[in-house]
C-alpha cells in the first residue's frame, strides 16, 4: 500500500518551510526511521523520516521548493515494490540545480549542510576524503579529519560551483575565490538568515532601543570556579562555566524589576510570572536562541547541562521548534569570540537583552590602590517604551553586584 510522505505540522508562528536536502531519490530503498529529507523553517531544520521500510517512488517537492504544513511531498511504496524510473520533471526537482556530473550530484545529495559548508570553505576535492558513514557517506568528522591530515586537494574547476538551493547556508563571502579574480557570486539567504535580518530591522524600527553599560569584576567567580570546578564536575557530570552565574544573577534581577522580564503586545504590557531565558548559541546556520524554561527552579548544574545540550543540538542541527519558541529575556555572550564591547539588539517581543563580553585584565582602583583585576563589560539593551533608564541601570547594577558576590546567589540574597 502506498504511503504519503507529508511535511511536518508547523506551529502557528511558522507559515511554511523550504525543502533543504533530499537524502534519498526515487527508486531508493529506505528503512524505517531513516532520514528522507530536511525541511528548513525560519528557526530550525526539521527532519522527515520514513514511517516504515519501503521504496521511495515519487518526489513531489524538490530542493528549494516551498512547502506548507502537512503538504504532500513524496510517496513511499512497500518494501520489494518495483518502482518505475522517475519522470524527467521529478528528476530535475531532486537533482542539484548546479551543472555537475550526475555521479557527483548523487554523492553530494547525501551530505549534510555542515559537510557542504566545510568542503566549500576549504576548496576540497570530495574524492580525496574517505567517508566512514553509511554506504561510504562523507560525514563532518571525516572532513575535519581530512583537514587535520593536511591532505587538502583543490578542486580542478577554476570556478567552484555554487548551488542556489536553500540547503546551502554558507554566505557568498565564505566561498573561496581564485587570487586576482574580480569574480562575484550571488547566493540566496537561508530562511534562518532572512528571518534574522527581518527581525533585527523590525526591532530597530519598532522599539525605542537604548543601551546602558557597566563592568563587573570576575575575580570572585573565577576564584570560586577554580576552587570547586573539579568537585562540581565530579558531583554533577558537567563543567562549571560562567554562564550559569549570569543566568542565575539575571533571574534574581528580573524578580526585582519585572518590566525587564515583560513584553509589549500592541498597546498592552504583558508581565510574565515565569523566567524563560534564551541563550544565544552560534551554529553553522547562524545565531540561534534556544530557551531555558523556568530557570528560577534550576540549579547551577542543571543550567550548565542545558547550555551544553543546546550547544550540541545547535551544531548538529537538531534544535526543535519547541526549543526555540518563547522566551522572556535573552543573554548573548560575544566574549567567546573576543568581543570587548557591543550593543546587543532586542529579540522582539522581549524588552531587554544582556550582552556579555571578553574578560580582560585591567588596572582598577581598589581602596586607593591600583590592582589588576579580570574585568568584563556588560551591556543591557532595552525598550525605552516600557523600561525607564533608571530601572535599566538598577537592573544591571543588581546583576553586577550578584556576580561580584556569588555567595548571594546561593543564599538568595
Amino acid at each position: 500500500m502506498t504511503t504519503e510522505i507529508k511535511a511536518p505540522q508547523f506551529p502557528e508562528a511558522v507559515a511554511d518551510g523550504t525543502v533543504a536536502t533530499w537524502h534519498k531519490k526515487p527508486g531508493d530503498s529506505v528503512s524505517r526511521d531513516e532520514l528522507l529529507v530536511d525541511i528548513e523553517t525560519d528557526k530550525v531544520v526539521l527532519e522527515v523520516v520514513a514511517p516504515h521500510d519501503g521504496v521511495l517512488s515519487k518526489v513531489l517537492k524538490g530542493e528549494g521548493d516551498t512547502v506548507l504544513s502537512q503538504e504532500l511531498i513524496a510517496m513511499l511504496e512497500p518494501a520489494g515494490a518495483k518502482v518505475a524510473a522517475a519522470p524527467a520533471k521529478a528528476a530535475e526537482a531532486v537533482a542539484p540545480k548546479a551543472e555537475a556530473a550526475a555521479a557527483d550530484a548523487q554523492v553530494e545529495d547525501s551530505w549534510g549542510p555542515a559537510v557542504r559548508k566545510l568542503i566549500a570553505e576549504n576548496n576540497l576535492d570530495p574524492a580525496q576524503i574517505k567517508g566512514t558513514g553509511k554506504g561510504g557517506r562523507i560525514t563532518k568528522e571525516d572532513v575535519l579529519a581530512h583537514l587535520k591530515g593536511g591532505t587538502t586537494v583543490a578542486k580542478e574547476e577554476a570556478k567552484p560551483q555554487v548551488k542556489t538551493e536553500a540547503a546551502k547556508p554558507a554566505p557568498a563571502a565564505a566561498v573561496p575565490f581564485v587570487a586576482g579574480d574580480r569574480e562575484e557570486r550571488r547566493v540566496p539567504m537561508t530562511r534562518l538568515r532572512a528571518r534574522v535580518a527581518e527581525r533585527l530591522v523590525a526591532a530597530q524600527h519598532n522599539a525605542a532601543m537604548l543601551t546602558t553599560f557597566n563592568e563587573v569584576n570576575m575575580k570572585p567567580v573565577m576564584d570560586m570556579r577554580k576552587n570547586y570546578k573539579d568537585v562540581f564536575e565530579k558531583a554533577h557530570g558537567t563543567r562549571l562555566g560562567f554562564m550559569s552565574f549570569f543566568v542565575r544573577a539575571a533571574t534574581e534581577a528580573l524578580r526585582k524589576y519585572p518590566s525587564v522580564n515583560a513584553s509589549i503586545d500592541g498597546n498592552d504590557i504583558v508581565y510574565h510570572g515565569y523566567y524563560d531565558i534564551g541563550v544565544a548559541v552560534s551554529s553553522d546556520r547562524g545565531l540561534v536562541v534556544p530557551i531555558m524554561r523556568d530557570v528560577d527552579k534550576m540549579g547551577f548544574a542543571e543550567i550548565e547541562s542545558k547550555i551544553v545540550e543546546y550547544g550540541q543540538k545547535a551544531q548538529a542541527g537538531k534544535l526543535s521548534l519547541e526549543d526555540m519558541t518563547g522566551g522572556t529575556f535573552t543573554i548573548s555572550n560575544g566574549g567567546v569570540f573576543g568581543s570587548l564591547w557591543s550593543t546587543p539588539i532586542l529579540n522582539p517581543p522581549q524588552t531587554a537583552i544582556l550582552g556579555m563580553h571578553k574578560i580582560q585584565d585591567r588596572p582598577m582602583a581598589v581602596n586607593g590602590q591600583v590592582v589588576i583585576l579580570p574585568m568584563m563589560y556588560l551591556a543591557l539593551s532595552y525598550d525605552h517604551r516600557l523600561i525607564d533608564g533608571k530601572e535599566a541601570v538598577q537592573f544591571l547594577v543588581t546583576l553586577k553586584e550578584l556576580v561580584e558576590d556569588p555567595a548571594r546567589l546561593l543564599l538568595e540574597l
